[in-house]
């Protein structure tokens, strides 16, 4: 299977986390009727993005929320990338993307390993490990099309944790996502293009829908990029769904003309794995 349809799901994220799930959980339905096989939603899909929220909002996994996604992706037969929610986990909170297959398997479980913690002076000071922890390793899960890479967010700024998942084998990387109004039109397309052309590979961010009122207000326009570096579909700032066809034929003919990975001078320079 050379090509399939993936779907990102640019979710208006409200207060009430029942009403969050619930309709995440329609546009999931929705996306699987206009033929998407990968599914992804945004970051904090089911909670308010903030500090302040991840306490009150964080449940274990399995919990309310994963069992919700479990179902659906089991009902409409799809791999489904769970965005990410405040994971409750032995007295501490993670951010959490967990994956579920078309048979409602929980395949892959990430914890976002780069947290935020930013101050540009004037326009935004973020501190996400205040309430967070790290997670500690990579995740991957296989599909019958191509092997999927997980990322968070603040993760994309990160090259080698790209570069890893290239190395394992990925052709496509997945980052649900909250870029801000300071840093979203700065560096969002433009990290993302970056990440598909160093490593010939697709790339994936999932956004919520932009809340002026909001404490933390997300930039939206979640993207498809493909290996070549172009922008193959972008949502506005609203609520949408985002379709884009993955042709993984483009990807080899694109490897096979700039043939970068049989280039790089292992005898020089690596980026490795320090733990699996």
């Amino acid at each position: 299977m050379t090509s399939f349809r993936l779907a990102l799901i640019q979710l208006q994220i409200s207060s009430i986390k029942s009403d969050n799930v619930t309709r995440a959980c329609s546009f999931i339905r929705e996306a699987a009727t206009q033929g998407a096989k990968i599914v992804s939603l945004p970051e904090c899909f089911n909670s308010p993005y903030g500090t302040k929220y991840f306490p009150e909002y964080a449940e274990k996994i399995p919990g309310e929320s994963t069992q919700k996604l479990c179902e659906v992706a089991k009902e409409c037969s799809i791999y489904l990338i769970g965005g990410s929610i405040p994971e409750e986990d032995a007295g501490k909170l993670y951010n959490t993307c967990a994956v579920f297959g078309p048979d409602g398997t929980l395949l892959a479980k990430y914890r976002k390993i780069h947290l935020f913690d930013i101050d540009v002076p004037g326009k935004i000071t973020f501190q996400e490990s205040k309430t967070l922890s790290p997670g500690d390793s990579f995740s991957t899960f296989d599909t019958p099309y191509c092997r999927v890479g997980l990322g968070i967010c603040y993760d994309m700024r990160f090259a080698e944790l790209a570069q890893i998942y290239a190395q394992r084998g990925c052709q496509l990387l997945v980052y649900p996502g909250a870029f801000n109004l300071t840093t979203g039109p700065a560096h969002w397309e433009l990290l993302q293009r970056s990440r598909a052309v160093d490593n010939q590979v697709y790339v994936a961010t999932a956004s919520p829908a932009r809340d002026d009122k909001a404490s933390y207000v997300a930039w939206g326009h979640s993207t498809v990029v493909n290996p070549w570096g172009e922008v193959l579909a972008k949502a506005g700032t609203e609520e949408a769904i985002v379709y884009s066809d993955i042709d993984l034929k483009k990807l080899a003919e694109i490897r096979q003309q700039i043939p970068v990975f049989r280039q790089k001078r292992s005898d020089l320079y690596a980026v490795e794995m320090k733990k699996p």
